[in-house]
This record gives C-alpha cells, sequence and structure tokens, in this order.
C-alpha cells in the first residue's frame, strides 16, 4: 500500500500543534483539539471524560500551579491511516525558587481532527501499582 504524504502531513502538523498549545499556555487553544466525548487519562491513571472533565484537570496546569510548564518534543512516531501518533518528550517545569524535567510521552488518536483520546505516560522512579482485584471489578485484567 502506497504512503499517503499527505495524511501524514496532516496528522504531523495537528500534534504539533497540539504541542505548541500546551506551550503558549493556551488553555482554549488545547480545548479546540478535543471532541465531546474525548478521554484523557493522566499519568497517576485517572481517566477523564468529556469537554468539562478534561478542562477541570487541566486548569491548574494552565494557571500556573505547576510554574512554567514547556514540553521539548523528542521523537514522533506517526499511524497517519489510523490518526494514531506516540510523541515522546522532555516537560521542564520552573518555578521561582526551583526547576526540574521529567521525560514521558503522549499516545494521541485523532478522529476529524479532533483528539478522541489522550493518554500520557511518564518515567517514574515508583510504577503506578494497579490492584488485581480492583481491574477484575473494572473487567480490566487480562484474560
Amino acid at each position: 500500500m502506497p504512503i499517503d504524504y499527505k495524511k501524514r502531513i496532516e496528522l504531523k502538523t495537528l500534534v504539533v500543534k497540539f504541542t505548541d498549545a500546551f506551550n503558549r499556555e493556551d488553555i482554549e487553544g488545547v480545548m479546540s483539539y478535543f471532541s465531546e466525548d474525548s478521554i484523557y487519562q493522566e499519568f497517576n491513571g485517572k481517566k477523564n471524560v468529556g469537554l468539562a472533565a478534561i478542562r477541570e484537570t487541566f486548569t491548574p496546569q494552565f494557571s500556573g500551579v505547576f510554574g512554567t510548564m514547556r514540553f521539548y518534543t523528542e521523537d514522533i512516531f506517526l499511524d497517519h491511516e489510523a490518526g494514531k501518533a506516540m510523541v515522546r518528550w522532555l516537560l521542564t517545569l520552573e518555578e521561582e525558587k526551583r526547576a526540574g524535567a521529567y521525560y514521558g510521552l503522549d499516545l494521541l488518536h485523532f478522529v476529524n481532527g479532533k483528539v478522541l483520546e489522550k493518554h500520557t505516560y511518564c518515567k517514574a522512579t515508583v510504577p503506578l501499582i494497579l490492584k488485581k482485584d480492583q481491574m477484575l471489578l473494572e473487567g480490566k485484567w487480562p484474560a
């Protein structure tokens, strides 16, 4: 199957502009990429569904609670046929008296130019361990 370069470029452009909105600290710009039924799963496992929940989760970030935050894209993997991208990044956080950074990635699924799903993962000293009993109740334990 030949590569559809136009679709590939369109997807990469969406990913870059979406990330740029975060770096401009433009919550309205970021939210314009989500659809009514979007899902955003945070690095801590919290799942946010819908525009109101996603906006509420992002509000502290965009109000400066964590200082100045900037995403530096290190790599982008694209599956333009599926509308999916993986973005590997370094996130810097700077406040007046402290600064730091951590590595992570976002798995993004775009449908009709909107983010249907955004899953964030980060490198951590301690992994998020999910309890088997809870996963069984939620139907998420592998068969």
